[in-house]
């Protein structure tokens, strides 16, 4: 049976706002599952990599549930949240300062943050290109960000175990523990997704310099590691 065609455009933002909403209640139990608990490691990793003293005030974008904000509060950092999705921030633990926004339109003060977080999500935002330059707008000259992102490992036995990974036994483990349609969408919407070079050169288009891509455990996942250009 083919595929339906992946919404764009305001559709695309109703959808994934609906989506989330869904499945914000077992969010959490299916991304450690499906990871095996990876993505916490690889959080701290993330945050680290921002290089900012303590008491940083750092935006987590498409926080989700929050836990890119509760990783960032417990290495020390004054965390805001924001998600275009309010199930999901509702259901966060410890997201009192949790503000709902569309990533392309924040709703804060220019050059008013020293860092910046993102978790999986840039596939997810309508207009990437203009969530970067808002990412931009937000931090302050020098300010750091640090993202983190699906990937698909480049070795054939790798490559092999992680799409039927992630294209078969996600879905299924999803349809089971928490909603059918969104843990379908989840393979289909790296389709989303440009190159990890195209990402770049649309961070340094948008103002951000020294921008450093890694490729984690083997291709699991990519980072990419920034600094607000002066």
């Amino acid at each position: 049976m083919a595929e339906s065609p992946l919404p764009q455009g305001e559709e695309k933002t109703r959808q994934v706002r609906a989506m989330f909403d869904a499945i914000a209640s077992r969010y959490e139990l299916v991304n450690r599952l499906m990871t095996f608990g990876l993505d916490a490691r690889w959080r701290r990793r993330a945050v680290s990599d921002l290089r900012l003293p303590r008491e940083s005030v750092v935006l987590d974008v498409a926080a989700g549930t929050g836990d890119f904000t509760r990783e960032l509060r417990r290495q020390g950092h004054l965390a805001v949240a924001t998600d275009l999705s309010f199930g999901m921030l509702h259901a966060g633990r410890e997201l009192c300062e949790g503000v709902q926004a569309d990533a392309a339109s924040l709703p804060f003060r220019s050059a008013g943050f020293d860092g910046l977080t993102c978790g999986y999500a840039l596939r997810n935002f309508t207009d990437l290109a203009g969530t970067f330059d808002e990412m931009a707008r937000v931090l302050r000259p020098g300010g750091r960000l640090s993202l983190l992102e699906v990937a698909e490992p480049r070795s054939g036995l790798w490559r092999a175990g992680f799409r039927f990974w992630f294209r078969r036994v996600v879905p299924f483990m999803g349809s089971i523990l928490s909603d059918r349609a969104a843990y379908h969408y989840l393979p289909q919407s790296t389709a989303y997704l440009p190159p990890s070079d195209e990402i770049a050169r649309m961070l340094n288009r948008s103002g951000f310099s020294a921008v450093n891509h890694r490729r984690v455990m083997g291709g699991l996942s990519q980072q990419f590691v920034a600094t607000r250009a002066l």
